[in-house]
């Protein structure tokens, strides 16, 4: 089965480790990927913050490309893009003047309809109730699901789990087998964009994500969103200088972890290119 998936450009560079499990996913339960082409960054982290109009074309250009390629479905993996596009085709179709104008300044016709999953939901609607039939390792451990700000919010327009308390990482977690901790830090922030800025600020909010998912006795942060796994995993030394102790717990995607249940080799899911690499497997 062939489905949309738009990459972005974290998982083309410094999260290749994202991309290299999911399409091993995928091919497991024989998915084909079909990228977009000619596809362009979706203005992440902040670009609307700065020309709304501009920033919008970036992700509205992608869905148009899309559009025009016959996808009528596409998987988007990180939740930054996600989290763009989604709230772009939104305001396109909400704001019919705004669509004209982009529409027109893209020289494209933009329609909005195509169907936006992310991760979990390309997970939960394709491949969730195969999993277990494929299971080989356990994964037996107790670990802490951190969904971070871009899968949740804005939760009236993104529509995606519960606001406060998701649980659909948990639940693809113990289908796995491994023991989902219920923890204080599953939708709190990691400063994002601001690692490169304001990198105490990161140390200081990792810190505290770090912190409580220790205490908790987790083996591992599971997450969906390559901002968050780059700051709790290549921040770490500026994480543990601010909590004044060496951490070695590691942050893995949920695709890698579903891989390592159903007997993906570790190499095919890029688990050897964090700066904190899990020794429990």
């Amino acid at each position: 089965m062939q489905i949309g998936f738009y990459p972005g450009c974290s998982l083309k560079g410094t999260s290749s480790e994202y991309a290299q499990s999911t399409l091993a996913l995928a091919k497991i339960f024989n998915f084909q990927l079909v990228e977009i082409e000619e596809w362009n960054c979706c203005g992440a982290t902040a670009a609307h913050n700065l020309n709304y109009k501009l920033a919008a074309a970036l992700p509205a250009r992608i869905l148009a490309l899309a559009e025009k390629q016959g996808l009528t479905e596409i998987l988007v993996p990180c939740a930054a893009c996600c989290n763009r596009l989604i709230t772009t085709q939104y305001e396109l179709k909400t704001n019919k003047t705004l669509r004209g104008q982009l529409s027109q300044m893209l020289q494209m016709p933009i329609n909005s309809n195509i169907k936006i999953l992310n991760i979990i939901q390309f997970i939960e609607k394709y491949i969730a109730e195969k999993i277990e039939e494929k299971i080989v390792n356990s994964f037996q451990y107790p670990v802490v699901c951190y969904y971070g700000c871009l899968l949740i919010r804005p939760h009236g327009i993104l529509k995606f789990d519960r606001l406060e308390d998701p649980q659909s990482m948990d639940n693809l977690m113990r289908r796995i087998g491994a023991a989902s901790l219920n923890w204080g830090y599953k939708t709190e922030c990691c400063g994002a964009g601001f690692s490169v800025s304001r990198t105490d600020i990161v140390a200081k909010l990792c810190g505290k994500i770090i912190k409580d998912a220790i205490d908790r006795k987790a083996q591992a942060i599971i997450t969906a969103c390559p901002m968050c796994q780059s700051n709790l995993d290549i921040r770490r030394s500026h994480i543990d200088a601010f909590l004044h102790t060496k951490t070695n717990i590691p942050v893995i995607y949920i695709t890698q972890a579903i891989g390592l249940a159903i007997g993906i080799k570790k190499k095919d899911l890029g688990l050897s290119k964090f700066f904190v690499e899990p020794t429990f497997v």
